[in-house]
């Protein structure tokens, strides 16, 4: 009779008061070294790195999951880390390996609603710059048929226009047979459809190049009318202000997104990872802009409030990082309500920003998710200075902000607008000295 199979033991590893890997079973210390680290080195791995300075910060045992990026493959796990003495012990369990994945917070903030109309295009153009295959997505934005695109050079169907530094990107890259990205183009058909386009070259069986393959991202969504009206719900903004800012943020999408899919060549999952992020952060920062222009649409959608939250609080972790704060979760592990997801992101990024903004060097933030009757609640609290109850109220207004706030006052005004679209609200409890909560509240489902 086959005996029944044994759970592995756990993976070990100790961190002392300096961040560095000190003691590492053979996994661990695998993982540290194609990060580009040693033991003895500073610990490499940003996961478990986190969970470390935060017990280190709290002086309590922290349980959770985790999962890290190796060379070729991620690994999940379960990691327990308790404080010992001025060290931190790791003590690893379930650990098993995957393929590399995209990051999450890519996958959180992947929704083409983020951008309006963006959407991810292909396209493939021979060594002559001629259409070989083109998406009926990209042909619709053009304004022709795919078919009518193929065997068309791509200069006839599209305007490439010239960066800030005078240079065209895709042109510099038929020079270099190389890849590019944040190439502005327009189409020449009647709807004058503003793109950003990104690609790689391709090359033959002789290893000679052959063209280049690539995506398109529309650049511009047009401002409804009513967004600029005196008057009007949403936060003014200029049309061109509106153009100006969505164009550099396309780019800074389109160069990450090359990054995460690897078109330069092999690259740790890690990294691609981190450029993941900082596309999402770019297109948060979009739908910021989104949200200053467009009214906001009611939503029945089921999310997982929880979910969401904790995307939230990795997206503000390198803010809290620089200021070491730490952020805190806590309660309900899963809450499912009516809401959308890009809007619960962004409102709860902006009071998580403001929270860690508003906290002291060396303070705490922490997240409490709960259950109030028909509403779940996300509560934010700070440790900051508090905010008086004569400004509890203007705070919520566009353009209202602290006098020690920064900003341009539109956050919480956005915030509350977003909320409230879904069914949802924001309140405040705050005494002065003791600092502030914000607390979201939305339909249960």
């Amino acid at each position: 009779m086959a005996s029944a199979a044994q759970t592995p033991p756990p993976v070990t590893g100790r961190v002392d008061a300096l961040g560095r890997l000190v003691e590492a079973d053979t996994l661990l210390l695998d993982l540290q070294l194609e990060a580009g680290s040693e033991l003895g080195g500073k610990l490499a791995l940003p996961q478990l790195a986190a969970v470390a300075r935060l017990v280190r910060k709290l002086g309590i045992a922290v349980s959770r999951p985790a999962v890290v990026a190796g060379q070729d493959h991620d690994v999940e796990m379960w990691v327990r880390a308790e404080p010992q003495g001025e060290d931190v012990v790791l003590t690893i369990e379930k650990w098993r390996k995957r393929a590399p994945s995209p990051s999450r917070l890519e996958v959180a903030a992947s929704d083409d609603d983020l951008i309006g109309k963006a959407v991810r295009n292909s396209w493939a153009t021979d060594a002559e710059l001629r259409f070989t295959t083109v998406s009926d997505e990209l042909a619709q934005l053009v304004g022709v048929s795919a078919s009518e695109a193929a065997g068309q050079p791509l200069t006839r169907l599209l305007r490439l226009e010239e960066g800030e530094d005078g240079a065209m990107p895709l042109l510099s890259a038929l020079a270099s047979r190389s890849a590019f990205s944040g190439q502005a183009a327009v189409a020449r058909s009647g709807n004058g459809q503003r793109i950003m386009l990104s690609g790689e070259p391709v090359r033959g069986d002789d290893g000679k190049f052959a063209g280049f393959r690539g995506r398109a991202l529309a650049d511009h969504v047009p401002v409804p009318e009513a967004a600029n009206e005196p008057g009007g719900a949403a936060a003014t903004i200029d049309p061109a202000l509106d153009q100006a800012l969505r164009s550099p943020l396309a780019r800074i999408i389109s160069a990450a997104e090359g990054i995460v899919e690897r078109s330069d060549g092999p690259l740790r999952s890690d990294y691609a990872a981190y450029a993941g992020d900082i596309a999402a952060a770019a297109r948060h920062l979009l739908s910021v802009i989104r949200s200053m222009v467009d009214q906001p649409g009611e939503t029945a959608d089921t999310i997982d409030l929880a979910a969401l939250a904790g995307d939230a609080v990795a997206l503000v972790q390198p803010q809290a990082d620089e200021r070491n704060v730490v952020l805190v979760m806590t309660g309900e592990a899963t809450i499912h309500v009516h809401g959308d997801r890009r809007g619960v992101i962004q409102v709860l990024v902006n009071l998580l920003g403001n929270a860690v903004r508003h906290s002291p060097e060396g303070g705490s933030v922490t997240v409490d998710l709960s259950r109030s009757g028909n509403t779940g609640d996300v509560a934010i609290a700070d440790q900051g200075k508090g905010i008086a109850p004569e400004d509890q109220e203007r705070i919520f207004e566009k353009f209202e902000r602290l006098e020690d706030g920064g900003g341009a006052g539109l956050g919480l005004a956005i915030a509350r607008r977003l909320a409230r679209s879904m069914g949802g609200e924001i309140s405040l409890q705050s005494t002065p000295g003791e600092g502030a909560r914000f607390t979201v509240s939305l339909p249960l489902a």
